[in-house]
């Protein structure tokens, strides 16, 4: 009988990027594959362009630390979505499910623990998010990240997996990326991420020194949607709101590499060996966890690191000079980094967790 598998997470890219690496693994081992993710989030769209991945969307809403209207109504959205996702496990009976986090994971654990069925829980940041702490205690394993982040998880469930990072950013082609962007191949490219919502202060910060950087630096700047800015366009400056099968391209023709602290991102950053500008989310805007991995990385020494709330255009300008200037030092100490087979170590914990339960 064909083995069957059931992945979600949503919110951002960041939560869907680990699934987008293991999903190609099992459908060419011959698994039926599906995605239960949320009406509208991204990961609907980017699980759209896998046509053997069969995608059920259910209701879900956002879990807050903080006051808010909707924090009466968001819970009852969620109760429907555990009864929808118990109602979706019921008929498509998976040997297992993976989840990478964000909100729509939650009802979709729960209904899985309602089904008795066994989950794998990934964890990317160094400390786990708000839905991975509620769908914790339902999961038969969690596979972290950072060697630190077991100490947050109960004993018996942690496994130290590493980054998993999808294969297809090592094909990339620094020649495919500066014909994409019409650059030339003797000037330094620096690419700008923002993550997939976009970074409004980062993109401020670009945008005011522009005319300065474009004299040092021929730019890709991923500016999230909507954020596209036609009256800024020049020669040696592409914007996108989000890119798709060019990443790779453009990540491997990058020299520095300006970025959000999202987890997924740095680490293939760091497999890339490209120097990094790290600003990462405020704890203004967010549970903190970026500014951890922010700083993981700096001592280790892999990055400059820059806080949103001492970001300014001068010292943004200054930051991103240094980061080139130094490029040769980062690089050196992430040629350091022994690498790890985390992805085809938590396929086969997959693979041994689904088989249990035959």
């Amino acid at each position: 009988m064909k083995k069957r598998i059931v992945f979600t997470g949503g919110g951002s890219a960041g939560h869907v990027t680990v699934n987008l690496a293991l999903i190609p693994k099992f459908l060419e081992l011959g698994w039926d594959v599906s995605y239960i993710g949320s009406e509208s989030g991204i990961e609907r769209e980017l699980i759209s362009t896998l046509k053997s991945v069969t995608y059920y969307p259910i209701s879900t809403g956002k879990l807050r630390r903080y006051f808010d209207v909707k924090n009466f109504k968001d819970p009852l959205k969620v109760l429907k979505g555990v009864f929808q996702a118990k109602s979706i496990l019921s008929n498509i009976k998976p040997d297992v499910i993976f989840s990478k986090g964000g909100f729509v994971s939650v009802p979709v654990v729960i209904g899985a623990r309602l089904n008795k069925l066994p989950v794998i829980i990934h964890e990317s940041d160094l400390t786990p998010g708000l839905a991975n702490k509620i769908s914790i205690p339902f999961a038969t394993k969690v596979c972290v990240t950072f060697p630190e982040t077991i100490s947050h998880i109960p004993e018996q469930k942690a496994i130290s997996i590493g980054p998993i990072v999808r294969e297809e950013i090592f094909k990339g082609k620094k020649s495919e990326g500066l014909k994409l962007c019409d650059f030339i191949s003797v000037k330094p490219v620096l690419l700008i991420m923002g993550g997939s919502l976009g970074a409004k202060r980062i993109n401020e910060a670009v945008h005011n020194n522009l005319d300065m950087l474009v004299k040092q630096f021929q730019i890709v700047h991923i500016c999230g949607k909507g954020n596209l800015y036609p009256s800024l366009a020049r020669q040696g400056y592409k914007q996108f709101e989000y890119v798709g099968s060019e990443l790779p391209h453009f990540m491997q023709m990058a020299d520095i590499v300006i970025s959000r602290a999202g987890s997924n991102s740095i680490f293939e950053f760091l497999a890339l060996k490209k120097p990094m500008l790290l600003i990462p989310l405020s704890k203004a805007q967010s549970r903190g966890d970026q500014i951890l991995n922010a700083d993981s990385f700096y001592k280790s020494g892999f990055c400059e690191v820059l806080q949103e709330e001492e970001l300014t255009d001068e010292r943004f300008l200054i930051e991103v000079n240094n980061l080139l200037l130094n490029k040769d030092k980062y690089i050196e100490n992430m040629m350091t980094v022994t690498e790890s087979d985390s992805l085809n170590n938590v396929l086969s914990l997959i693979q041994r967790v689904g088989k249990k339960e035959e």
